[in-house]
């Protein structure tokens, strides 16, 4: 080819790559909390955005931001939801976790409700006073067994949104009488969705009734299965050790207050489906070597849904 071609080429081509270069990713705007769990014994690194690969549908997607849940943006609602049936040596493990309501910054709110035959009551919503979440605090008395997701999905859905960030510490048995198959409740999976949806991470930890020895030790297994499946599904951790009460709940709350310490607001371009909107899988891996993550393993995704001149409508997709 002559010179005067090559450059003709060229003239040709510079402008495709430009343009090429400068249209923007596409994407629909879309969020979840992640936590940076155990470090093998070393303190954390401050993540940045080029840290994380997410993934949605097996294919990345980009990360627009990262936001570290620290200072101004550290705004967290808790509550406390205790089932009272769990209420094996409560004494002891009551006071540990009055002291861990004490602990908590000034930027986290308590809230704390219990669950009593099944049925949702709510003590105190969440609130920056220490003194009024403590005295809401009480040791459980025991109750007839009954689920607790139930109760947990109804403190979720009626949450108003505010925080920037939401989070349940659940105590109890996390037995379901009523579900039919010792691996699977239908009224966790309802919760886990609630929870999903509303982005809000569950934590639990186990804590039988008095009479635990006299259970069906199946049916105490399949309430840490549960237990486990909300709480890791959400982004959150589950606790217990053996069937029986735990030595103490001290090691574990100090742990829980590390992972909400560590926690970050990662905001991507989502591939949206058609319709409304809905929870999808997404991953998120870290590209720091032994850094260990904790997100959700579905996020809400606002969907691609037509308006009627038959162009997206994004205010019709909103999530619940």
């Amino acid at each position: 080819m002559s010179q005067l071609g090559k450059l003709a080429c060229l003239a040709f081509v510079s402008p495709l790559l430009s343009w090429s270069q400068a249209v923007p990713p596409t994407g629909t705007p879309a969020e979840f909390v992640v936590t940076v769990g155990h470090f093998y014994s070393k303190t954390p690194p401050t993540l940045r955005r080029d840290d994380l690969v997410v993934t949605q549908r097996f294919a990345p997607v980009e990360v627009t931001n990262l936001v570290p849940l620290r200072g101004d943006r550290a705004s967290l609602e808790l509550f406390v939801l205790v089932d009272n049936c769990s209420n094996c040596e409560a004494g002891s493990k009551f006071e540990e976790l009055r002291r861990f309501i004490d602990s908590q910054p000034s930027t986290t709110a308590i809230g704390v409700a219990y669950i009593d035959g099944g049925r949702l009551k709510v003590a105190q919503t969440p609130t920056p006073d220490r003194d009024r979440a403590v005295k809401a605090l009480s040791a459980p008395a025991g109750s007839s067994p009954s689920s607790p997701f139930g109760a947990l999905r109804e403190l979720i859905q009626g949450w108003p949104r505010g925080a920037s960030q939401r989070a349940v510490l659940l105590l109890s048995t996390g037995i379901d009488p009523p579900a039919d198959s010792v691996y699977q409740s239908p009224s966790a999976e309802a919760a886990l969705e609630a929870a999903q949806r509303g982005g809000i991470t569950v934590y639990a930890i186990y804590h039988p009734s008095a009479d635990y020895l006299k259970s069906d030790f199946s049916k105490l297994y399949s309430g840490q299965v549960e237990l486990s499946h909300v709480a890791d599904e959400t982004g959150g951790e589950a606790y217990f050790l053996g069937f029986g009460p735990l030595p103490s709940l001290a090691p574990l709350l100090a742990d829980l207050a590390d992972h909400l310490a560590n926690r970050y607001l990662v905001q991507f371009l989502a591939q949206p489906e058609d319709g409304p909107g809905g929870l999808q899988e997404v991953i998120v891996k870290s590209k720091i070597p032994e850094l260990d993550l904790v997100a959700p393993d579905r996020v809400w995704i606002p969907g691609r849904q037509s308006g009627p001149s038959g162009t997206n409508d994004p205010s019709k997709a909103k999530r619940p």
